[in-house]
């Protein structure tokens, strides 16, 4: 219930926010006109005005960041048509490629990259590598974010950083659900150190994979005394392992305190499901793990030889490393019990007590042998209703074996207004039409269910899935030969992407809405909208002002401080432009710097290459913007851990730059 004074709290909080907005409105505007005094020309003064605005429509959140980047563009696109009231000769950008971000190489790979992702996530591939994570990093946060990090990292030195990202997507998704743990503390880490993994090969990023080219263009105008040599494939590798390491530990110690707080969940049957069933039924059961030791008096048992005894329902057993037994098929009641058996039951908690101390088990924290069958993305608890007319009346779910035929472990039933439970020999009572059974299930099983006339399915709210298993030959097939003409070709990088994405969609992989839905179009439209302002800045002489002014003001100063100044200006360029746009713009300078103040102008280029990928701030980075929306951040979110992150990223590229060259 929300009172007078908390109506007061809100009141305020919304003031104090537009009050901070409007403030914040006045100072950009001072800033774009005292900019306008100092630049050399009327069009660097107005891009100046709109990079300003965009920063100030981004870092105070007065509209969604994708509906601030498409007025920006549209605001561009304005100024052909307000060119004379505005001094211009012409529009900033051409309206005849004022849309160019929609066909741009950039945006068709993210596109490209989220349909081959959700191809292997609908084989069930994506789903095995969230187990293993899972199996090797329990639900602990500081052990799976390194283990995500560090494998994205490695992943993303050798195909596009967008691409690993976009690959575990999925893989958190499903780490997410199954650990409790919220999205929005472990996708920043994975997309931080996606952009990181980028620097640890000469592959791994487009300023890398351009960077020898531009020497050998700046080669051309250079005597032959300062001639630069090209970079190896693993030149850069100790720096990038320096950053991908900072990157986790950074998280690991710091995570806490940056990443954006979220409710934690817990369990892996839904809180509200079992509200329900604890209101309707007066069921207060829960999901346990137990661990059949050596010594036992459970071991050489039978599944049904406990269970009404001790009113306790078995849904899944693992027996020995690869025996699992759960859903049609595998798991009944004359199942023995083995040492080293993992029981998965549905109990009252005091009922599972009684049951350990009776048989001295050693029960697990929480579920972690059954985290991925087990997981409320792939069972719970389900009503069922027999229907007059089933051929199941008249006969017990004994009769039938139930949980092995239709894979459901009745846990209650509920006849006439009473609810009997199991040790009320619920499995003996033979059927009735009406009955309605408590039960626990794969959501697989439920699904087929459904269409089996001897039930009426109630539970409809529940996720299920459509995994198709049998196309995983087709979804590798596409996924190595986009990965193997990304790597081995010079074909473009959106063609060879969009090969993968297409095989996925010819070969039943994917239908083609299932393609549709798998793009983030708030992601498409973010990047392909900004990149005009990226061309405006470019071909305006814009960028080239910046980096002027500001090498003027170092020119004098250290190697390492004129070092650190071209870092810094890499740095800010790639927050406004393409990285590409910033390395051929910043390569040229850096070197003309590097050979004036007697420094290698090899590594001068290269720490622009490498500062490139130092782009944690806002979210235009393709990675973060593809991260953005499933981990619900706000800009404000990456300013906090970006800002962080920028820092440490300077401070150990200069360190190991230092070292290594």
């Amino acid at each position: 219930m929300i009172t007078l004074a908390d109506e007061e709290r809100v009141v305020v909080q919304t003031k104090g926010l537009n009050r901070k907005q409007w403030i914040a409105a006045v100072i950009f505007t001072a800033m774009a006109f005292y900019m306008s005094t100092i630049v050399p020309g009327i069009e660097i003064a107005w891009v100046t005005a709109i990079l300003l605005f965009t920063i100030y429509l981004f870092a105070f959140e007065v509209v969604g960041v994708d509906v601030a980047a498409i007025t920006v563009m549209v605001l561009l696109g304005l100024t052909n048509l307000l060119a004379p009231f505005m001094g211009l000769e012409q529009g900033l950008v051409d309206t005849q490629h004022l849309f160019d971000g929609f066909s741009s190489n950039a945006v068709i790979s993210i596109i490209a990259v989220m349909i081959i992702g959700s191809g292997l996530d609908k084989t069930g591939i994506m789903s095995k590598v969230a187990a293993f994570i899972l199996k090797t990093g329990g639900t602990s946060e500081a052990r799976i974010i390194p283990i995500i990090s560090s494998t994205v990292g490695v992943i993303s030195s050798f195909m596009q950083n967008v691409g690993a990202a976009a690959l575990f997507l999925p893989v958190v998704s499903r780490i997410s659900a199954r650990s409790g743990l919220p999205m929005s503390r472990l996708l920043m880490p994975m997309g931080f150190c996606a952009i990181l993994g980028g620097t640890m090969t000469m592959v791994g990023s487009s300023p890398l994979i351009l960077l020898n080219d531009l020497i050998l263009t700046s080669n051309m105008a250079l005597p032959a005394n300062q001639q630069m040599q090209t970079w190896s494939l693993f030149s850069v590798t100790p720096v990038g392992l320096a950053l991908v390491t900072t990157g986790i530990i950074y998280f690991v110690l710091a995570g806490r305190f940056v990443l954006p707080s979220a409710i934690k969940k817990t369990g892996t049957t839904s809180s509200n499901t079992m509200t329900y069933f604890q209101d309707v039924y007066g069921l207060n059961y829960d999901l346990f793990e137990v661990v059949v030791p050596d010594g036992s008096p459970l071991v050489g048992k039978q599944v049904d030889d406990v269970e009404h005894q001790h009113r306790i329902r078995i849904i899944a057993a693992l027996r020995g490393s690869d025996d699992l037994r759960v859903g049609p098929g595998s798991l009944a009641r004359d199942v023995g019990i083995e040492v080293g058996t993992v029981l998965g039951i549905m109990s009252a908690p005091k009922n599972l007590k009684a049951f350990v101390e009776r048989y001295d088990l050693e029960q697990h924290k929480g579920i972690e042998t059954f985290t991925e069958v087990l997981a409320s993305t792939k069972a719970g608890i389900g009503e069922i209703v027999i229907p007059p007319g089933s051929g199941l009346i008249g006969k017990s779910a004994r009769d039938v074996w139930m949980r092995k035929v239709y894979g459901i472990a009745m846990v209650a039933l509920h006849r006439d207004g009473e609810t009997l439970r199991e040790g009320d020999g619920i499995r003996d009572l033979p059927l009735q039409a009406g009955d309605t059974l408590v039960v626990h299930t794969t959501w697989d099983a439920l699904a087929r269910l459904e269409k089996d006339r001897n039930f009426v399915v109630v539970t409809t709210e529940y996720p299920h899935e459509e995994l198709r298993p049998q196309k995983i030959g087709y979804a590798l097939f596409f996924f190595v030969t986009a990965l193997g003409l990304v790597l081995f070709t010079d074909l473009r990088l959106s063609v060879a992407l969009l090969t993968g994405a297409i095989g996925m969609v010819l070969s039943g992989v994917l239908s083609i809405e299932e393609a549709y839905e798998a793009v983030s179009w708030k992601t498409v439209f973010l990047l392909a909208s900004l990149i005009p302002l990226g061309l405006a800045v470019e071909t305006t002489g814009t960028a080239k002002w910046i980096a002027e002014q500001v090498l003027d003001v170092v020119g004098h100063m250290p190697i390492w401080v004129i070092q650190l100044a071209v870092a810094v200006l890499s740095t800010f360029f790639t927050l406004v432009m393409s990285n590409v746009g910033a390395t051929v713009l910043l390569v040229p300078l850096a070197v003309n710097i590097a050979i004036g103040a007697g420094a290698d102008p090899a590594v001068f280029a290269l720490t622009v290459a490498i500062a490139t990928s130092n782009s944690f701030l806002i979210p235009t980075h393709q990675v973060n913007a593809l991260i953005m929306g499933p981990g619900g951040y706000r800009v404000p979110d990456f300013i906090r851990a970006g800002s962080v992150m920028t820092i440490l990223f300077l401070i150990v590229m200069m360190l190991m730059m230092s070292l290594v060259f």
